[in-house]
């Protein structure tokens, strides 16, 4: 690639003024809202819930000051993707101290939780996943295929499949399950990703296993969510799906127990 004169830098430069300033500007709204919560620790569902929400507003601007320096320089910036990235982990964060980062747990344990972001709809709801969706998707799509934070996105969007689960008030949404009841469609696409979600969570960690890093913590995250995905099917009542779910959870916990005893077989030969 040739080198980028300094006329081209200077468009570039020009074109992402605005954009870095409106992420300032969220960056510093974010910092007043912090305080607001250590202040009032009550009222931090709701705040960290727009927390969340107003960082996805700050990965738009990288992707798209990323999509001006591939169009003006024609050079994808590394650094504006990994900022990218890791305010899609951040997002999630604010979440998960809101509703809850564990895989598999029964909805009693953390519903607690939910009740303090009782008047967030469905709807609110189901449009913030798709927005963390979206924004991780536009992530990777940035990145590339060949692109060394390949195995890292399995976290990323495994933790994205925990939220998108345990943000919803399941009682709720098993009381709307009724195609007359306002709002239905938006649940029953919400219980649709969900199950989407933890079933890809599950194949991609065991994938990473498989292919990476052949660690035995990566095949019993995927067994967590694979048992995370059985107990939904179980809450709505989807009987023969879940011991669909249970045969291959057997299957896979008796494929790890196997390697797990030739790995420690081979390192006593070793010794």
């Amino acid at each position: 690639m040739g080198k980028i004169s300094s006329a081209a830098k200077k468009v570039y430069s020009e074109r992402i003024k605005e954009y870095k300033a409106v992420i300032d500007s969220i960056v510093a709204n974010e910092k007043r809202v912090l305080l607001d919560i250590k202040k009032n620790p009550e009222g931090a569902g709701y705040l960290n819930v727009a927390l969340a929400d107003d960082t996805l507003n700050i990965v738009s601007y990288y992707i798209l000051m990323n999509k001006v320096s591939t169009e003006l320089l024609g050079l994808k910036n590394e650094e504006l993707l990994n900022k990218a990235r890791k305010a899609c982990y951040k997002s999630i964060i604010y979440l998960e101290k809101v509703v809850s980062d564990t895989i598999d747990l029964p909805y009693s344990e953390y519903e607690e939780k939910l009740e303090k972001i009782v008047d967030f709809s469905d709807e609110g709801r189901w449009t913030l996943i798709q927005k963390l969706g979206f924004s991780i998707d536009s992530v990777k799509n940035g990145y590339g295929e060949n692109t060394k934070w390949k195995w890292a996105f399995v976290e990323l969007e495994g933790r994205y499949g925990t939220i998108a689960k345990n943000i919803l008030n399941l009682k709720k949404v098993l009381a709307g399950m009724d195609p007359r009841v306002e709002g239905y469609e938006i649940r029953t696409m919400h219980i649709r990703l969900v199950k989407s979600l933890l079933q890809q969570a599950a194949d991609r960690y065991r994938e990473k296993y498989e292919l990476s890093t052949n660690r035995l913590d990566d095949f019993k995250l995927a067994i967590k969510y694979l048992s995370a995905l059985r107990r939904i099917h179980l809450v709505m009542g989807e009987t023969n799906e879940s011991e669909v779910i249970k045969k291959k959870i057997d299957i896979w916990k008796s494929k790890m127990e196997s390697d797990q005893k030739r790995k420690e077989s081979a390192a006593k030969r070793r010794r």
